[in-house]
């Protein structure tokens, strides 16, 4: 299965480009959510909606569910939750190109994960690559300015958890269905929102904590109808794109498919300008230059 999976970068590639496009329109909407919110909220539901949905799915297309192989699938799933929370909690919060871009830290990852502990040689081309790539980072991200500066760390730390999600799913779980692997993350996305949901109803934290961190810190509230609504385009959206990106990490190598992700910095400034006349400036215009150049050298040299 393995041999038939190596024979179709092209067309995973192709849906993982496609996954992109449609990623950065729906989460160019995580600002309207945020105004409604929390984001502990918003991935409990959402994940509530996604996960009914694909039981209803599998059911009446006699589809498994049922991992084969339990541990690489929760590790998978533990790995692409905590990179989606760090992602769309920095985003609703900072822009969501910024946050995107240290989402995107993750091929960079994948290289220097693949290098030190899964016995990968790195050439000089592919160290030229990752000092590209992050120096795009930081370029975008400026972590030196302004009090939320953290929140512009988060997405590195999103970035991390997200190519230990890619590499998990190449090499652990090629033999687990779209479906299932699905569930999983949305399972994990689901956990994840409903422990964040407890502890800030339960425990709120100070105003002034609150007040700078409205959508990370917020607890339990009553759903607006225009929250329902946005939540419902986040979950089929999202349902959508993460079968297509899925379903393209099986078909090609982590290598292309984390390549042809960084399409996405470009879909995401794209629909940004579409739906509110968004403009990046031209350090972050550069910054993002440098990490699709970055994600070009990383595709030609891992053929």
């Amino acid at each position: 299965m393995n041999n038939i999976l190596q024979t179709r970068p092209v067309l995973g590639v192709v849906l993982v480009i496609s996954s992109m496009g449609m990623i950065g329109l729906i989460d160019n909407f995580i600002r309207l959510i945020a105004k409604e919110a929390g984001l502990w909220q918003f991935h409990l539901l959402r994940s509530l909606v996604v996960c009914s949905c694909l039981l209803v799915i599998a059911r009446l297309m006699h589809w498994r569910l049922r991992p084969k192989n339990w541990r690489a699938v929760v590790l998978r799933s533990f790995a692409f939750s905590s990179a989606m929370v760090l992602y769309f909690g920095s985003a609703g919060i900072i822009s969501v190109s910024q946050a995107a871009s240290g989402l995107f830290t993750g091929p960079v990852f994948v290289l220097l994960i693949s290098a030190s502990f899964l016995g990968v040689r790195i050439g000089i081309w592919r160290i030229l690559a990752v000092a590209i790539g992050f120096g795009g980072v930081l370029l975008i991200l400026r972590p030196d300015r302004g009090a939320l500066s953290i929140m512009s760390v988060l997405p590195l730390f999103a970035g991390l958890f997200y190519a230990l999600s890619g590499i998990a799913t190449r090499r652990w779980c090629g033999q687990e269905s779209t479906m299932t692997l699905n569930m999983g993350a949305f399972l994990g996305l689901g956990l994840w929102g409903a422990l964040g949901v407890v502890v800030f109803t339960l425990f709120p934290v100070p105003p002034e904590i609150a007040r700078a961190l409205p959508f990370f810190t917020r607890g339990w509230v009553h759903p607006s109808g225009a929250f329902v609504l946005w939540m419902l385009v986040q979950a089929f959206g999202s349902m959508a794109a993460t079968a297509l990106l899925t379903r393209g990490y099986l078909l090609a190598d982590v290598s292309f498919a984390s390549g042809a992700e960084y399409s996405f910095l470009i879909f995401v400034a794209l629909w940004g300008y579409v739906l509110w006349g968004s403009v990046p400036d031209p350090v972050s215009a550069l910054g993002a230059g440098a990490i699709v150049l970055s994600g070009v050298i990383i595709l030609v040299r891992s053929r």
